[in-house]
C-alpha cells in the first residue's frame, strides 16, 4: 500500500492528503512513464544525461498554474542545452497541447500523468481526495539524482522561482 502524508499539503487552506514519498535532495529521482502530447510514452530516462527541472502542477487551465509554466517556459532557454524543462500535470495531453499553443510554449515539453497517476504516487504529489497532482518542483542531475525538492505547501501558492532555477543552473 503506498504511503499516505495527511495534511501535507492544502488548497485555500483545507488539508489534503498526498499519496507517495516525500524525496529529499540526494534521493535518487524515481523513474516515470507519463504521456507526450503525440500521446507517446515519456521516461525520465529518455533524457539521461542532462538536467531535469521537473515543474508539477495541479492543472494547466488554472492561473497559478498557467503562471508557473509560462514562468519556467520563458527561463528555459537561459538555462542553456544541458536543461531540460518538463511540466507534468494531470491534464489530459489534448489539453496540455492546446494550451501550449494558446501559450507559445515551446521550451517546455507538457507531460500528462492522466492514465496512472504513477508519476505523482512515485514522487509524492498525488493528491488523494482530487486525483491530482499538488504543486512541487523537482531539479535531476545528469547522474539521476535529486539535486532540488519543493513541495508547495498550499496548492494555490507559486514554488520558488530562483531556488529552482539556480538548482538547475548549479546542476550542469
Amino acid at each position: 500500500m503506498a504511503q499516505e502524508r495527511a495534511g501535507a499539503t492544502t488548497f485555500l487552506g483545507n488539508p489534503l492528503t498526498l499519496i507517495g514519498p516525500e524525496l529529499k535532495a540526494g534521493d535518487p529521482a524515481p523513474d516515470f512513464t507519463l504521456t507526450s502530447n503525440d500521446l507517446k510514452p515519456v521516461r525520465l530516462s529518455d533524457s539521461a544525461g542532462k538536467v531535469r527541472l521537473i515543474s508539477v502542477v495541479p492543472s494547466l487551465d488554472t492561473p497559478v498554474c498557467d503562471q508557473q509554466s509560462r514562468r519556467f517556459n520563458q527561463e528555459a532557454s537561459g538555462l542553456g542545452d544541458g536543461v531540460v524543462v518538463l511540466t507534468v500535470s494531470a491534464d489530459l495531453p489534448f489539453a496540455q497541447k492546446r494550451w501550449c499553443g494558446a501559450a507559445e510554449a515551446d521550451q517546455v515539453q507538457t507531460l500528462s500523468d492522466h492514465q496512472e497517476m504513477s508519476f505523482g504516487a512515485s514522487y509524492g504529489t498525488l493528491v488523494k481526495e482530487l486525483r491530482l497532482n499538488s504543486r512541487a518542483i523537482f531539479v535531476v542531475d545528469a547522474a539521476g539524482s535529486l539535486r532540488h525538492v519543493e513541495y508547495v505547501k498550499e496548492i494555490a501558492s507559486h514554488p520558488d522561482y530562483d531556488a529552482a532555477l539556480a538548482a538547475a543552473r548549479d546542476a550542469v
